[in-house]
């Protein structure tokens, strides 16, 4: 594939431009911002089972990672202070070890059937506090550590996102097998997927079965 080069000429480098291409931002729109959690961001949070985590490394190195688990699984600990359970993963730690250098991060909090989303910004601290991750066990097994974020803005965000999406409409759903699995994807970007069906059909009943065993 090509790499593009950008036309220069169109490049928008200062925020005075940016901001003369659209008309003033709406009032309610600057109002609607808080520093802490409302009786509707409360009910938003305590019914969300997902976010997405945005943080950044000490190179400015963007990144975005989903956390999900039941509903309410986000510990609301008073009106400016949240705290996220650390389940298992990759190990990667892209999100914590970016926490560690720069605490900035942002939440968006969506509820499945919701058009509508919370964002939360704030900044980030990781702790083992056993008390509280006790408070966050699920099926018997408490998190490693638990990712406390201390609120610095937070307000609801429109639908438009999702209506254009169509993301919660069934008759747009795809369908999953027109891609190849998850582990194979990853195998044909790296050390080659297997060309034998049974023996690629067991690497996918594998990580069905860490999937099970790993969850928690």
């Amino acid at each position: 594939m090509t790499t593009l080069e950008l036309n220069p000429d169109f490049i928008i480098a200062d925020e005075q431009e940016l901001r003369g291409l659209f008309a003033p931002t709406h009032d309610l729109a600057v109002q609607k911002c808080r520093n802490s959690l409302g009786e509707h961001a409360q009910a938003f949070i305590r019914r969300s089972p997902f976010l997405c985590i945005g943080s950044q490394g000490p190179d400015g190195r963007a990144d975005v990672s989903p956390r999900g688990d039941p509903p309410g699984f986000v510990t609301i600990l008073d009106d400016r202070t949240l705290a996220i359970p650390d389940r298992p993963g990759n190990n990667r730690l892209d999100t914590l070890s970016n926490i560690i250098v720069n605490p900035t991060v942002g939440l968006l909090f969506i509820i499945p059937g919701f058009e509508d989303t919370l964002r939360v910004n704030g900044r980030a601290t990781l702790t083992r506090d056993p008390a509280l991750l006790e408070s966050m066990a699920v099926a018997g097994r408490a998190p490693k550590l638990a990712i406390v974020v201390t609120i610095s803005e937070v307000f609801l965000h429109c639908a438009k996102a999702f209506r254009r999406s169509r993301l919660w409409s069934a008759e747009h759903f795809q369908d999953r097998s027109e891609m190849p699995s998850l582990i194979k994807m990853i195998l044909d970007d790296t050390t080659g997927a297997p060309t034998d069906k049974d023996e690629m059909q067991r690497m996918n009943d594998g990580l069905e079965e860490d999937y099970r065993r790993s969850m928690y």
